[in-house]
């Protein structure tokens, strides 16, 4: 079974910067999109970006153009890169590997990391 482990999190200042990786235990099928998704305390989870395996990325109307989605095939791995992060951004934010559609939809049948927590604060 597909695992996947989320690295990269921790305490930032707002406006600071941090890159989450995303590490799969084995090669994903020819056709996963990988994502990014977020829970915050007491709300439900978040898409946050995801990126098809053509390549057409996703982002959230609330991170675009703070926010970066990469992916390394041959590494088994995808990246997260968040800048000008805020408050609001505080979260635990899980990686995933699966379907990836334009309303950046957590899907159930995707494979899930266990999350990373990400915290913006003074």
């Amino acid at each position: 079974q597909l695992q996947l482990v989320e690295s990269g999190g921790g305490l930032v200042q707002p406006g600071g910067t941090l890159r989450l990786s995303c590490a799969a235990s084995e090669p994903l099928s020819e056709n996963s999109g990988v994502g990014w998704f977020r829970q915050a305390p007491g709300k439900g989870r978040e898409g946050v970006s995801c990126m098809r395996r053509s390549g057409t990325t996703y982002y959230a109307d609330s991170v675009k153009g703070r926010f970066t989605i990469s992916r390394d095939d041959p590494k088994n791995a995808w990246y997260l890169q968040m800048t000008s992060l805020k408050p609001e951004d505080t979260a635990v934010y899980y990686c995933s590997a699966g379907m990836c559609s334009s309303d950046i939809f957590p899907y159930a049948d995707n494979f899930w990391g266990q999350g990373t927590q990400v915290t913006v604060s003074t």
